[in-house]
C-alpha cells in the first residue's frame, strides 16, 4: 500500500500522546502530516473531515485502565472509510489495563482499520515532585522506539496490497472492559496567594472547566483530573490537594518506579 498522508488523530491534554504519535509519523517517513487534534472543548461539535486514502495514527492517554470517556466520545465522531489505522495508548507506567482493546474497538466502530498498536508511557498526570511518577516520559528512549515502530508499520505496509481480508488486529484487554473510575468531582485548585490570573490554565482545560476573572473557579463536575492545567502553571498555584487524588498519587509513585518499556502488536 503506498499511502502519501498521515492523520495524527489524539486527544492529548499534556502533550505526551501527541509527542508518541510524531515519532511514529516520523518514523513512517510519510510526507504529509496532518493533525487532528481533539482536545480542545471545541471538538465535541467540530465538523471533522472524512478520510479517503490515508493512514491514521489515533492515540489517547490512559485514565485508571481506560480512555478517557471524553476522548472516546469524540473519536466516535470519526469517519475511517475503511482507511488503515495504527491504535496507540500513553499511560503513566501503571498498566494500560483494557484501554488498547478499548481503542482497537472504537477505531473499528468508527470504520478504521486497525493493523498496528502500540502502549507506550508517558509522565503520569498527577506526577510531582513529592510522588514522581514516569517523570519526563515519553523520553529520548521512548521517542527513538515510536520512530523504530513507524518503521516497522511502514515496511508492513509495504507487502499489503489490500486490506481485504487483513486479520483482526490481537492486542492485550478484556471485555467487558474495566469499571470506570468512581471518583468524581474532584479537581485541581488555586493558590491565589501565588495566582496571577494570566489565565494559561484556560485554554489547556479539554473540558472547558475553568474560568478565570477575580478568582479562579473550577467546574468539578466536569474535571476530567488530566491536570494539564497544573503543568501549564508557570507561578505553580494549581495544584492537586485532593487527599483521595494525594494517597493514590503516593500509592503509585511508590509501587511503579520501575521503568516499564513501550509494546508494540502488529
Amino acid at each position: 500500500m503506498n499511502v502519501r498522508t498521515a492523520n495524527l488523530i489524539y486527544f492529548s491534554p499534556t502533550r505526551t500522546t501527541r509527542k508518541v504519535l510524531e515519532g511514529i509519523a516520523r518514523g513512517l517517513g510519510i510526507g504529509t502530516v496532518r493533525h487532528v487534534d481533539l482536545t480542545s472543548p471545541e471538538a465535541k461539535t467540530l465538523k471533522l473531515a472524512e478520510m479517503h486514502d490515508e493512514l491514521a495514527i489515533m492515540g489517547s492517554p490512559v485514565y485508571s485502565g481506560r480512555l478517557p470517556a471524553d476522548a472516546a466520545s469524540r473519536m466516535r465522531r470519526l469517519k475511517g472509510n475503511e482507511i488503515p489505522a495504527v491504535i496507540v495508548v500513553v499511560y503513566g507506567n501503571r498498566a494500560y489495563d483494557d484501554a488498547l482493546l478499548e481503542l482497537r474497538d472504537l477505531a473499528r466502530e468508527a470504520g478504521f482499520k486497525p493493523i498496528a498498536g502500540g502502549a507506550f508511557i508517558g509522565e503520569h498526570s498527577f506526577s510531582n515532585n513529592e510522588t514522581p511518577i514516569a517523570v519526563g516520559r515519553p523520553d529520548v528512549k521512548d521517542l527513538r522506539k515510536a520512530i523504530e515502530f513507524g518503521k516497522m508499520v511502514r515496511d508492513k505496509m509495504s507487502t499489503m496490497r489490500t486490506l481485504d481480508g487483513h486479520p483482526l488486529l490481537q492486542v492485550p484487554g478484556n471485555f467487558p472492559y474495566k469499571e470506570r473510575s468512581a471518583l468524581s468531582n474532584i479537581s485541581p485548585v488555586t493558590d491565589d496567594a501565588i495566582c496571577t490570573k494570566c489565565g494559561a490554565c484556560v485554554p489547556v482545560c479539554p473540558t472547558a472547566a475553568i474560568a478565570v476573572s477575580d478568582t479562579v473557579v473550577t467546574d468539578t463536575s466536569v474535571c476530567i483530573r488530566c491536570c494539564a492545567c497544573v503543568k501549564t502553571c508557570s507561578a505553580g498555584a494549581r495544584v492537586m490537594e485532593d487527599p483521595r487524588i494525594r494517597q493514590v498519587a503516593g500509592q503509585l509513585s511508590m509501587n511503579c518506579g520501575k521503568r516499564k518499556e513501550p509494546e508494540t502488536f502488529m
